[in-house]
């Protein structure tokens, strides 16, 4: 598996596993232990997707029988808006979202939104970090100019940041933004997200063609090839499998710049992050019974 090291020289896999929109409970199990099986390293889930215990049994029973060891795993999860009202709240949430893992730390912990108060917040990642809870920590859905002033402001810098990136929102300024600041750039929605058509796309059939891959193969690769790490969703055991078989070829110049072309140069997303509707809607999100 390739792996990209991030600023604490920690390794992170290329590829990981995603389980957005998987609430059934045993769905989300076996779909982690079936990619864990496949080979994938890199789980991601958030304290917002209702799936961490979930998560934390399929990675359990994948490593009581014996597939991997908890030193291999890389696993992923966030901190969803309501608790970033202060440092204790953030704290607390930390210390649950690892006990509903079941799981003694996580080796990624992210702020989900750029809301609330998100410095009193990283500031609890922080000190988790410093105590060995959380063995990275990052941010997602920080745009360039909140990524820049947080980069500039904090005192440990984001290893990670988690964005919408894939062919029809290519966000080159982004990536831009987090090579000056050494912060690793991971794809939400890699695929597109349903958004879009792109596998219908004559341009992209045709580089599939060639080296015999599918659509989803050939926009995964793509994202790779940019140095960004990918977590695409699947229930459906053949598509885990396929889309971790990405690195047996490699895209030329050309095809790289014919899939940029693709570029929107905004957003599709239902998630509107630039809304101010969107960002109310979060704030009064309630993830806790």
């Amino acid at each position: 598996m390739f792996e990209v090291g991030l600023n604490n020289n920690l390794k992170m896999p290329m590829v990981g596993f995603g389980v957005f929109q998987i609430p059934d409970k045993k769905e989300c199990s076996v779909s982690v232990y079936q990619a864990i099986k496949a080979g994938y390293r890199l789980i991601d889930t958030a304290a917002s997707y209702g799936n961490e215990d979930a998560v934390g049994a399929g990675v359990n029973k994948a490593i009581v029988e014996g597939i991997c060891v908890r030193q291999d795993l890389f696993i992923t999860s966030k901190l969803w808006v309501q608790d970033m009202e202060s440092y204790e709240s953030a704290k607390k949430a930390i210390d649950a979202s690892i006990e509903k893992s079941g799981l003694e730390y996580l080796d990624l912990y992210l702020l989900h939104q750029a809301m609330g108060d998100y410095f009193a917040a990283w500031r609890a990642l922080e000190d988790a970090y410093l105590e060995g809870k959380l063995k990275a920590i990052g941010v997602s859905n920080f745009y360039p100019n909140i990524l820049t002033n947080f980069c500039e402001t904090v005192k440990i810098k984001p290893m990670v940041n988690q964005v919408e990136l894939h062919p029809y929102f290519t966000q080159e300024l982004a990536l831009k933004t987090m090579k000056d600041y050494d912060v690793i750039p991971e794809a939400w929605a890699p695929l597109g997200g349903g958004r879009y058509n792109p596998f219908e796309d004559d341009m992209l059939l045709g580089i599939a063609a060639k080296y015999q891959k599918s659509v989803s193969q050939i926009l995964l690769r793509w994202n790779i090839q940019r140095g960004v790490v990918v977590i695409p969703k699947s229930t459906h055991l053949e598509r885990i499998i396929e889309n971790i078989d990405i690195f047996d070829f490699d895209l030329n110049e050309d095809e790289m710049s014919q899939i940029s072309s693709l570029d929107q140069g905004y957003s599709g997303s239902r998630s509107k992050h630039f809304d101010p509707e969107f960002v109310k809607m979060c704030l009064g999100k309630k993830i806790h019974d």
